[in-house]
């Protein structure tokens, strides 16, 4: 038997902490020789002395700094968020952003919403720039704020998005500062950055109108005259108004059929007639013309046309936060979003047969609110039965794209040609922050919308449909 060579002091330490005491016998080769006992030591790793040896506390400390580091560099590797220059230098250049000729009188929202989602702030410009329209004053538009750090970047879901979207970004027309060719003589809006320059010296004084008593439950026609009737009176160019006591637009309004009363003037007016989505957006939904096959290339890159994208339909299928957010609904006997409620849209919803059963009254909102697979793919069966020429099916959802992959198998089984979703979408890194304008873009062009009644994206979507002239039956509910 060979002899065991020699190995030295400190590499024997350094493997020993991986054995534990054990003990066996070495036999000679020889039988006629007496049995020698050999004993040999073996340490393991379980031995509490030896786990201490290796995790020490400064290891420990060690590792746990090294935690958020590891972390910011996962963030970091998604990608760095592009800062817009290009379109804020745009906005900069904009024809109104100059202080020779005569200067109208401004009206500035300092309230307004940030940190929501991109339809609640959307909403709440349409209806800020079209005070502003009524009043015959200039729109003082924000960027799409999502913090107010100083820094230009946030972390949402475990990565970096822009602090700050210029709305331009976003959306093109009168709310962004875009021309109103159905209203030429009236004031275009500024950036805040204009705004600032005009308005923010020590010699400007700005008047300021509270929201206090406004009459915020009332119909929308008589909030409007309120405001329009306060602003008429204002002599000094800078007006801004205080929305402390309460929101000027709140969830409530958008939330009850009270805003249908402004339906027809508002559809009428520039912020609708010349809404259009931005260029950044348009570029996107041209980009994925193979995926979403329209007849004629036209049809996706004509940003005014009233063509819509034959043979498919656009599901707004909403998920994540919803899942708590349905039950909610259901406790409080919401209804659905005020625009969801015009009289020329088919799909109803009706909670009053289940005002005294919880059980009942949940099931039915979440029927409507969070509808399983089975669900979708009968309501999508009922509505290709009006319209037959449907084959395609484009999911704007917030959901992964594996757990669309059992939504996807059913309705090929039922018959659909395809489905493609958000998750299926090619854009660039400009385009990536700028999604959910993408998915609406394709939404208001598709032949079908099926919504949730719930939603302010869906909500959105109708309003741009109808305000096209796109019939009202041809945007649905689940």
């Amino acid at each position: 038997m060979k002899a065991v060579g020699w190995m030295p002091g400190s590499v024997r330490t350094a493997f020993s902490w991986t054995f534990r005491p054990e003990e066996y016998i070495l036999l000679t080769t020889s039988p006629a020789a007496p049995p020698r006992t050999t004993k040999y030591r073996r340490r393991y790793s379980c031995s509490w002395r030896s786990f201490f040896r290796v995790f020490t506390l400064r290891k420990t400390l060690v590792s746990v700094t090294l935690v958020p580091v590891f972390l910011l560099l996962a963030i970091i590797c998604q990608g760095i968020p592009p800062n817009y220059e290009d379109i804020r230098s745009f906005e900069h250049r904009l024809p109104q952003h100059s202080l020779s000729g005569h200067q109208p009188q401004y009206l500035r929202f300092p309230g307004h919403l940030w940190g929501f989602g991109f339809n609640n702030v959307l909403q709440e410009a349409i209806m800020m720039s079209y005070l502003a329209y009524m009043s015959n004053v200039s729109f003082v538009f924000e960027d799409y704020t999502w913090s107010h750090l100083p820094l230009p970047w946030t972390i949402y879901d475990f990565a970096l998005r822009p602090a700050r979207i210029p709305f331009n970004a976003l959306i093109s027309g009168p709310t962004a500062g875009g021309p109103m060719p159905s209203a030429p003589n009236a004031p275009r809006a500024v950036s805040t950055e204009f705004y600032a320059q005009v308005c923010g010296g020590r010699e400007s004084q700005k008047y300021v109108i509270t929201s206090l008593n406004a009459p915020n439950d009332a119909d929308g026609v008589v909030m409007i005259d309120w405001w329009v009737n306060q602003l008429a009176s204002v002599q000094e160019p800078c007006i801004e108004i205080d929305s402390s006591a309460h929101d000027v637009f709140d969830r409530h309004f958008f939330g009850n059929p009270r805003i249908l009363s402004l339906w027809e003037s508002l559809t009428k007016s520039p912020m609708l007639t010349d809404f259009a989505w931005s260029p950044l957006v348009q570029a996107a939904v041209s980009r994925n013309f193979a995926l979403l096959q329209p007849e004629s290339a036209k049809d996706l890159y004509d940003a005014h046309s009233r063509k819509s994208l034959a043979g498919l339909v656009a599901l707004h299928l909403r998920r994540g936060d919803y899942k708590g957010h349905c039950p909610n609904l259901a406790k409080w006997g919401a209804d659905y979003m005020g625009i969801n409620q015009h009289p020329s849209l088919p799909d109803r919803f009706d909670r009053s047969p289940y005002a005294n059963d919880t059980n009942a009254r949940l099931t039915y909102y979440l029927d409507h609110c969070w509808p399983s697979t089975e669900q979708v793919v009968e309501k999508l069966r009922g509505i290709r039965k009006e319209y037959p020429g449907l084959r395609r099916v484009f999911v704007l959802s917030n959901e992964w794209a594996w757990s669309l992959d059992g939504l996807k198998s059913a309705l090929e089984e039922d018959g659909w040609d395809d489905l493609v979703s958000s998750t299926d979408i090619v854009l660039d890194s400009e385009q990536k922050h700028v999604a959910m304008a993408v998915d609406m873009a394709i939404a208001e062009k598709a032949e079908v919308f099926i919504g949730n009644g719930f939603s302010s994206l869906t909500s959105n979507v109708v309003m741009l449909r109808m305000a096209k002239g796109m019939e009202g039956k041809s945007n649905r509910f689940l």
